[in-house]
């Protein structure tokens, strides 16, 4: 499994986010430019994100957007499933009848298993633990 762009660089932006005041609204070019992301690509990823609830967009000479949420409300699995939809590690998990193997197959068992672990950490994380690594640079939250 491998994030696109659109995902990288939206989690990208909302930790931008999740590291400033709730209330300070940011600019789209200060969030592009200091994330090194390009500004139109992250214009749409933001539409997304904003229209999912995770970003609050604000209009005007000082718009830009703000986390819609506390930090800590907003799991990783919500950021990265507004930007893509949800993840499936192979088609017919999500559309069993598209299976060339009608009865039983091992390897679709398998990652439905491997799917389910990785959901469950997506949701079992939000920004606030994002950025606390961060600021901590603690190394064993990869053992998290």
């Amino acid at each position: 499994m491998q994030f696109t762009k659109a995902e990288e660089y939206g989690m990208l932006g909302v930790l931008y986010l999740a590291d400033r005041e709730q209330n300070v609204v940011t600019p789209l070019s200060e969030i592009s430019q200091t994330q090194e992301i390009p500004e139109k690509f992250l214009a749409k990823i933001f539409q997304s994100l904003s229209r999912s609830g995770i970003v609050r967009s604000h209009r005007g000479v000082r718009g830009g957007f703000t986390l819609a949420k506390k930090p800590e409300e907003i799991t990783i699995k919500e950021v990265l499933e507004s930007i893509q939809g949800p993840y499936h590690l192979l088609k017919c998990i999500s559309e069993p009848v598209i299976c060339k193997k009608s009865d039983f197959c091992s390897l679709r068992e398998l990652l439905v298993i491997a799917e389910s672990k990785l959901v469950s950490v997506f949701e079992g994380h939000t920004l606030a633990d994002l950025v606390k690594w961060e600021k901590t640079k603690n190394v064993t939250a990869r053992q998290a």
